[in-house]
């Protein structure tokens, strides 16, 4: 190193060392600081300009090689469309299918409640107590069923928890 490069401290430093030192790079926080609106502007113009540019070749005909094949065969986009028609209608009939067996199921579901209001208002008439009333009915008429074929069966002889003194 050259002993001009030096300064000793106390000292200003001479014309060729205040030269070398405006070429030492500026900090990036000064420069953004100084030209960071340009900076910004100038990125934008070029992402609208890159944006231009891909739209523009986008829209060449030549440029989409399935773009010449559509043009070609056009019966291939008729076949295809109606391919899609069919689907849609299949799907559109499961679908008015399953509405309709939901439909019959609420009605089937509404005409039991109805049959068991019925009931209830039946009993109710009689005297009898209405809730519970059909399904201990329906209890009865099961059991006399199987009663009626059924041995009653006998207790056998238990011996008594206490003692009899």
């Amino acid at each position: 190193p050259k002993e001009g490069s030096r300064v000793p401290p106390g000292r200003a430093p001479s014309r060729a060392a205040r030269s070398h030192l405006r070429l030492v790079p500026v900090p990036v926080g000064s420069l953004l600081s100084s030209y960071g609106w340009y900076i910004l502007l100038a990125a934008v113009a070029v992402y609208l300009l890159i944006q231009k540019l891909s739209q523009s070749l986008a829209a060449r005909p030549g440029s989409r090689p399935g773009a010449a094949d559509a043009a070609v065969e056009p019966d291939m986009v008729v076949r295809r469309q109606e391919a899609l028609a069919a689907a849609r209608l299949r799907m559109q009939e499961e679908l008015n299918a399953q509405a309709e067996r939901y439909k019959e199921k609420q009605r089937q579901l509404e005409e039991e409640k109805r049959r068991q209001k019925i009931a209830m208002w039946e009993s109710m008439q009689e005297g009898k107590s209405y809730k519970g009333n059909l399904k201990l009915n329906q209890q009865e008429v099961e059991s006399g069923a199987s009663t009626s074929s059924a041995v009653p069966k006998s207790k056998p002889n238990k011996k008594p928890l206490r003692g009899g003194g």
